[in-house]
């Protein structure tokens, strides 16, 4: 059984938590079974009447019972661990500043030169994934995707045709006409679907 409040605030507080409509359903639910074993069931009866199994109910009230109200809510820990480091995060994130091994780069003497023709000229989600691995983080492309996303961090340049060091290189004008013109939106007239008038 549950052992009785230490002072009318916590009875106070468990019961109105236990009544409560806007609070987390695994925090009522336990609130309810402290209440419902102060009224004297068994727990096979505080069970039932709870809604859930008599293990559970034993474990909310020995929690209840050494550690008072805190006792009802989650430990730290609770769910799965993070598989990969902060440190790890952060050196996914620091790839994303780095010049991709395949993009070609002018040399001083006017060559295009990249660091590995075969590497990827632009960042993606598969090639940061692929460096990190080759880093030694074990990642795939769709928690890359979150990491990036958490950050604020965008993986990829747009638009990279648009950019040149050619001196004469000029810039795409206005944006041309269509070919054809937009087709006027009138109102046409129905035409009766009744064949009897």
């Amino acid at each position: 059984m549950a052992r009785q409040p230490v002072d009318g605030d916590e009875e106070k507080k468990i019961r109105r938590l236990a009544g409560a409509r806007h609070a987390p359903a695994d925090w009522i639910l336990r609130a309810r079974i402290v209440t419902l074993s102060w009224e004297g069931p068994h727990v096979p009866r505080v069970a039932a009447r709870a809604g859930c199994d008599a293990k559970t109910v034993r474990r909310w009230l020995h929690r209840f019972n050494e550690e008072g109200l805190d006792g009802l809510g989650d430990r730290p820990g609770c769910g799965r661990k993070r598989r990969i480091t902060e440190a790890e995060r952060s050196r996914i994130v620091a790839l994303v500043k780095l010049v991709p091994p395949g993009r070609l780069e002018m040399q001083p003497s006017d060559e295009m030169w990249a660091a590995d023709e075969a590497g990827p000229p632009e960042w993606t989600l598969d090639a940061l994934a692929a460096e990190a691995g080759r880093l030694g983080i074990v990642v795939g492309r769709s928690q890359v995707r979150r990491i990036l996303l958490a950050e604020g961090v965008r993986w990829r340049r747009t638009r990279s045709w648009v950019r040149s060091r050619d001196q004469d290189f000029a810039g795409k004008g206005r944006g041309s006409s269509s070919s054809t013109p937009a087709r006027p939106t009138a109102s046409r007239p129905c035409a009766p679907t009744n064949s009897a008038r």
